[in-house]
């Protein structure tokens, strides 16, 4: 099982998208999609599985990128988010691979791969959880009017659409879960 973590900088970053365009190019993979909110969003549940697939929410859109399964998780602290991945770990089935969107999983376990994805050059807009982030990435990924890459000590790949990830970061994803 590999485990796939994308965070950002902030709302609108693209982390959805971003998700979803590495479903798509990697369909051979058996994605559960999870998106980690650090709220409640009213839910009574912590673990809330997704049916449909659609564009209306992000788990939809997960569904709708070719998911095998999407869930959300929600929380309103620590020992809360505990519970949610514990409830989300029953669900778990052998050969399932994980892409979780979220900043704060970082705090519960150790991805495979991380990308962050960083949106305009403003930083105060950026969540105080993106410095967290940041500095466990594996890759940053920017969006820009077209397809480039930066190499450095952090990657950098540049995509002029988040959900049609280019083929020099699928390759570099490819190659990063071999490992696992």
């Amino acid at each position: 099982m590999a485990v796939v973590v994308v965070g950002g900088g902030g709302r609108g970053a693209g982390k959805t998208a971003l998700v979803c365009g590495v479903i798509a190019a990697l369909p051979e993979r058996n994605w559960m999609a999870v998106k980690i909110a650090g709220h409640t969003h009213g839910a009574e549940q912590r673990v809330y599985e997704e049916s449909e697939p659609g564009e209306g929410k992000d788990t939809a859109r997960y569904l709708a990128a070719g998911a095998r399964r999407a869930f959300l998780l929600t929380a309103d602290d620590d020992e809360g988010m505990r519970a949610a991945l514990n409830g989300l770990s029953q669900l778990i089935e052998r050969g399932d691979d994980l892409i979780i969107e979220s900043n704060s999983a970082l705090n519960f376990l150790t991805p495979d791969v991380c990308m962050v994805v960083r949106a305009g050059s403003d930083a105060a807009e950026e969540k105080a959880s993106f410095g967290t982030a940041i500095s466990v990435a594996d890759a940053v990924v920017v969006g820009c009017s077209a397809d480039g890459f930066r190499d450095g000590l952090l990657p950098e790949f540049e995509l002029a659409r988040l959900e049609r990830i280019s083929p020099v970061l699928e390759r570099w994803i490819r190659g990063r879960l071999e490992r696992t």
